[in-house]
C-alpha cells in the first residue's frame, strides 16, 4: 500500500507521489505472506494471545524472519514482564474484505487480545470508504463479541487521492473506535514515515529498524488491555 505520513492527531503530512512498484507490490503480494509470520501456538504453551492481525505492514513484508513488528513486540512485552505470546496473522496485499474473510481463523485462535491493521490496500485501490468501513466493522464487532479485547491501528493516504477521500478514510478508524470504545493509533508508520533508514526502497513498509520503532508505538496503545 502506498501511504502518507500522519501526525497524532490524524492530519496528513505532505508527502512524495505513492510509487507504481509499490502498488504493483501490494496488488500482487497476496499470494506471498510476509516471511515474518508466527505459526499458531503450540497447544503446551499456556500464554494468552495477543495477535497481531493486519496485512503487509503486520507481516513484515521485504524483512527477514524475526524483524516484523509483530516480532519486536514480543521481545518488548517479554521485558516489560507482561506473560503474552505475539501471534502474526499479517498478510501481505490483504484488503479489509480479506481480513474479513480470514477472520474465522483469528477466532479459532481464541485471541485474549487482538491489534487490528487493514485498510491501506484498500485506499490504494480506490475501493468505496462504506464497503471499508463494513468490512472493518465486522472486524472489530465480531472479536468483540467473542470476548477478545481490540485495539486499531490506522492508516492514512497521500494527498494526491483526493481531500475528500483521505478524509473519509481516515475518520473510518475514529469512527470504529468511538463505536466499538477501543483504543487507536491513528498512523502505524508515524514515526518511521520518511525516516531515512527506517522505510524500505518502497517508501511504504518499515526496515527492521522501522519496525522496532512501530513495536515501540504499539506498546502503549495494548498496554492498558493486559494483564500481568
Amino acid at each position: 500500500m502506498a501511504l502518507s505520513g500522519c501526525h497524532a492527531n490524524g492530519a496528513p503530512d505532505a508527502a512524495p507521489d505513492p510509487r507504481p512498484e509499490a502498488a504493483a507490490s501490494s496488488a500482487s503480494a497476496r499470494a506471498a505472506p510476509g516471511p515474518a509470520a508466527v505459526p499458531t501456538p503450540a497447544a503446551h504453551d499456556p500464554r494468552p494471545l495477543l495477535v497481531c492481525f493486519g496485512d503487509s505492514l503486520t507481516a513484515g513484508l521485504g524483512t527477514g524472519t524475526g524483524e516484523s513488528y509483530p516480532d519486536y513486540l514480543q521481545t518488548d512485552l517479554d521485558q516489560l514482564g507482561y506473560n503474552y505470546r505475539v501471534v502474526n496473522q499479517g498478510i501481505s496485499g490483504d484488503t479489509t474484505k480479506d481480513g474479513a474473510e480470514r477472520l474465522p481463523e483469528v477466532l479459532a485462535l481464541h485471541p485474549a487480545v487482538v491489534v487490528v491493521e487493514f485498510g491501506g490496500n484498500d485506499g490504494l485501490r480506490g475501493l468505496r470508504i462504506e464497503d471499508t468501513r463494513d468490512n472493518l466493522d465486522k472486524i472489530v464487532g465480531q472479536l468483540k463479541d467473542s470476548g477478545a479485547k481490540v485495539a486499531l491501528a490506522g492508516i492514512t493516504l497521500p494527498p494526491d487521492y483526493g481531500p475528500d477521500y483521505v478524509q473519509q478514510f481516515d475518520q473510518t478508524y475514529r469512527l470504529l473506535a468511538k463505536k466499538y470504545r477501543v483504543p487507536m493509533l491513528p498512523f502505524l508508520l508515524r514515526n518511521v514515515y520518511g525516516v531515512p533508514g527506517l522505510m524500505q526502497r518502497d517508501n511504504t513498509h518499515a526496515t527492521a529498524r522501522g519496525n522496532q520503532v512501530v513495536a515501540r508505538d504499539v506498546v502503549p496503545l495494548v498496554l492498558p488491555l493486559l494483564k500481568k
